[in-house]
């Protein structure tokens, strides 16, 4: 027997024990984390309004035997942030942050199950909407729970500290930004590695998804109006009709991607929302539309940014637009986050311990995704931090086997129509991550 091959064996033999260690505690704590996740799912609270949720997870934690602090975070506007921060230091050895979100979407349920969301609420613009967890966020605040309990009880199997962090307005992308500014590390401690889950409907539970590298594109929000002079629909010849001009620039958007950017270089640019006018006669003064730009290059992110805005004033420009009436285009800097980028050497570290812990056939190849993410940000700029993200199976593998026969499509995460798998997908996630935090942290 080799060096190597003994070493090899060595280490198999530890993931092996933590994985028996772990495996048993986890079925033990299932029926108490999957009272959790109803709760969660019940009591769903939109980006930035987390309070029931950020005390249920503070009071979780604490009752696992965490040092807790509630209220971290400052958001850009001033507010204060609904960040919740655990801290369990277990001897010497490097700081680990652990994430999980915290916010709902405003989505009305239409799931029908016995638990379904039923909250109804006003948003930040004073409209009434339902509020659903239709991203999973219920399913990985209960699995980082079960992770929390995990590692305060198999304190022997690891050294270093926990930084646990429940993150409010993933789905505003603002939370991570806000607890950056309420100064987390500065306050407790700067973390050596950070790990994160997400739950995907397209991967049965059970299974784990991993990637090394750009897992999740950057994002922008774009914001651009369009002006003209407005007037009489009968004399169209007496204004520049900018509805007929935001017509032209949705179509004019779509070469940038197809012709302004490399085909292996993937990006999108989509129009979410566009509003102008208020009658059948009027040929209004402006049209607003709303932007969603996504890439995995930096030159790529520059070039859709450019893009956007040459070719709005290009297209006023052709439809005789004053100098004074040209377009407005404002890039939100308070809704921008970069590639979510896996570090390879984190990855690489890591797929043993979970095909150890959950099996060879239970631990995937994973696939970038144009979503983005704000996790990424706790590694602070140009990686500093080496992060991780692994992606989470959510649906029931009949269902999934089902929709493959059919080709009828499963609900995606956004939908009002999504439930996961849960006890399935939590008992994984809680096994996958507490293996992971063993790994990084082991003695």
């Amino acid at each position: 027997m080799t060096l190597r091959t003994a070493l090899l064996l060595i280490v198999g033999a530890s993931f092996l024990t933590a994985a028996e260690n772990i495996v048993p505690r986890v079925d033990t704590e299932l029926p108490s984390l999957l009272t959790l996740y109803k709760d969660f799912h019940l009591h769903p609270e939109l980006s930035g309004h987390e309070e029931r949720t950020a005390a249920a997870l503070a009071r979780e934690l604490r009752n696992a035997g965490y040092t807790v602090t509630e209220h971290v975070g400052r958001y850009a506007d001033g507010r204060p942030a609904d960040g919740v921060v655990a801290l369990l230091k277990n001897g010497p050895g490097p700081t680990l942050l652990v994430r999980t979100e915290m916010d709902a979407l405003p989505v009305e349920e239409k799931t029908g199950l016995a638990f379904a969301s039923q909250v109804r609420t006003r948003n930040d613009a004073g409209q009434e909407v339902g509020v659903m967890h239709a991203c999973g966020h219920d399913l990985h605040m209960t699995s980082f729970l079960g992770t929390a309990r995990m590692l305060a009880n198999l304190k022997d199997r690891w050294s270093g500290t926990l930084l646990l962090v429940g993150q409010p307005a993933e789905e505003t992308i603002v939370g991570a930004k806000a607890m950056l500014a309420g100064d987390i590390y500065a306050r407790f401690g700067k973390p050596d590695f950070a790990i994160a889950l997400h739950d995907d409907p397209y991967i049965e539970a059970g299974k784990i998804a991993v990637l090394a590298g750009p897992v999740l594109a950057s994002s922008n929000s774009v914001d651009v109006t369009i002006r003209g002079v407005g007037g009489h629909g009968a004399r169209p010849e007496m204004t520049k009709d900018p509805v007929v001009m935001a017509a032209e620039f949705v179509l004019a958007l779509q070469t940038i991607v197809s012709r302004q950017i490399s085909p292996l270089d993937p990006a999108v640019v989509t129009v979410g929302s566009i509003h102008g006018g208020s009658k059948h006669n009027v040929i209004p003064d402006e049209v607003t539309l709303q932007i969603s730009a996504r890439a995995f290059s930096e030159a790529a992110r520059r070039t859709i940014l450019a893009a956007i805005e040459r070719t709005a004033r290009g297209i006023a420009v052709a439809g005789g637009v004053p100098e004074d009436r040209m377009p407005i285009v404002r890039v939100n800097e308070n809704e921008a986050v970069p590639v979510t980028y896996n570090d390879p050497r984190l990855a690489q570290r890591l797929k043993p311990a979970f095909v150890s812990a959950l099996g060879a056939s239970n631990v995937i190849d994973g696939r970038p995704e144009m979503v983005s993410e704000d996790f990424g940000l706790f590694g602070l700029e140009n990686q500093q931090i080496p992060v991780f993200m692994f992606r989470l199976g959510a649906t029931d593998p009949a269902r999934l086997r089902e929709s493959e026969r059919t080709g009828k499509p499963l609900p995606s995460l956004h939908s009002s129509q999504f439930y996961p798998d849960a006890e399935r997908a939590i008992r994984t996630g809680v096994i996958a991550t507490t293996a992971a935090a063993i790994e990084l942290l082991r003695r």
